[in-house]
């Protein structure tokens, strides 16, 4: 019988390309998610039966193991950008992440692969990024054999970084930048989904690996790539952090007043908290190299999904061809 893997948030941005390629891989897949209904576009990723959305909630322990039964394998992509409800950063990146190794060993399942993120750091001043160290902590205290991943951006088809500014540049003509000359470094989800992968088929060793593009960018000139691409002209406006600050405090209140009710998805005062700090790979550290993956560039990706957000659309190509038979 083919091997099991267990892929909590299986269906999210990353953890759907982890699932395709673990299906391509033979394994059957079971991708535990809070809403079955919403992730049953997986299933068509491998042959009949071979992979199936299941419902967990990783905030509780019976959830999290039921899902887990006879799972040679487990990996862990939970992960959120805004506190939602009981879903708050610590019960969903630190608690739920731990729960999740502590199982595991418990199941004795073979291997674990947790995807973090650059800047996951205990003292840090964003709650995100000490719940994200809290997490790899928890998943280390419990399967200390765990490949631990931490991707910079992850772009790709449904990402929410250049889809959410490109849609913006449609409509209005200021892009305002929250730290304009903060630097990232982009990785490709698939780039990111093949380092996965290989942590579950043992062809990565135990630890941490940081994972980045080629290129390391700051956010202006990410922002003038992503217009070029998409043949938008925009003025782009640095957004100083003090009155970032204000603007997410108000934002933040707003939300709390209405009782969660109107969640705050703009720009929270933590998000600002995280944008003050780059985002690359560090030095001497394991990364793609490591692992056998040579990085993909932005330019050879961004367009195949951009072009929608151009003023002509899928036809831009076909206007310039136009235009030079003039």
């Amino acid at each position: 019988m083919s091997k099991l893997v267990t892929i909590y948030g299986g269906s999210g941005f990353v953890g759907r390309y982890i699932t395709q390629r673990m299906a391509q891989q033979g394994w059957r897949v079971r991708v535990a998610v809070r809403r079955p209904n919403e992730a049953l576009f997986v299933k068509p990723y491998g042959v009949v039966g071979q992979v199936e959305p299941v419902f967990c909630n990783i905030r509780d322990d019976d959830s999290v193991r039921s899902v887990m039964q006879t799972a040679d394998a487990v990996v862990n992509c939970v992960g959120i950008l805004v506190e939602e409800g009981r879903n708050g950063f610590e019960a969903v990146q630190a608690e739920g992440a731990g729960r999740i190794a502590r199982i595991a060993a418990e199941q004795g399942v073979g291997r674990m692969v947790h995807i973090s993120a650059i800047g996951a750091d205990s003292a840090s001043a964003s709650v995100y990024a000490r719940t994200k160290a809290a997490g790899e902590g928890a998943v280390l205290e419990h399967f200390p054999q765990a490949v631990i991943l931490r991707p910079s951006i992850v772009f790709g088809a449904e990402d929410g970084f250049f889809n959410r500014f490109a849609g913006m540049a449609q409509v209005s003509p200021v892009l305002p930048l929250v730290g304009a000359n903060t630097r990232f470094q982009p990785v490709w989800v698939e780039d990111v989904a093949a380092a996965a992968v290989k942590g579950v088929l043992g062809e990565a060793a135990p630890g941490v690996y940081e994972l980045g593009g080629p290129e390391v960018k700051t956010f202006r000139e990410l922002m003038q790539m992503m217009l070029g691409i998409i043949r938008r002209r925009r003025a782009l406006v640095n957004l100083p952090f003090p009155l970032a600050r204000l603007q997410a405090g108000a934002l933040d209140l707003g939300s709390r007043l209405t009782g969660g009710l109107l969640t705050n998805r703009l720009l929270t005062r933590d998000q600002v908290a995280n944008l003050a700090r780059d985002n690359v790979v560090a030095p001497h550290v394991r990364g793609l190299k490591e692992l056998g993956i040579e990085p993909t560039p932005m330019e050879a990706v961004l367009p195949d999904y951009l072009w929608r957000y151009r003023p002509t659309g899928q036809y831009a190509a076909i206007k310039d061809s136009a235009g030079n038979l003039r």
